[in-house]
């Protein structure tokens, strides 16, 4: 499973805990969630500029 998928799925147990009334686990899950989406955002960025200087060839 992909990164964002994970932040994803952390997100929603961060909405639900908060709407149960679950302050704590829910700042934990969206804490969770938050660094999950900026890795995922630092690894696509990482992978785009690689993949900028790789010029126009395609991997198949």
């Amino acid at each position: 499973m992909s990164l964002l998928h994970w932040a994803i799925v952390f997100f929603v147990i961060a909405i639900i805990a908060a709407v149960l009334g679950f302050g704590g686990l829910a700042a934990t899950a969206a804490g969770i969630a938050q660094i999950l989406f900026f890795v995922f955002l630092a690894v696509f960025l990482v992978l785009l500029i690689l993949a900028l200087f790789r010029g126009g060839r395609h991997a198949v």
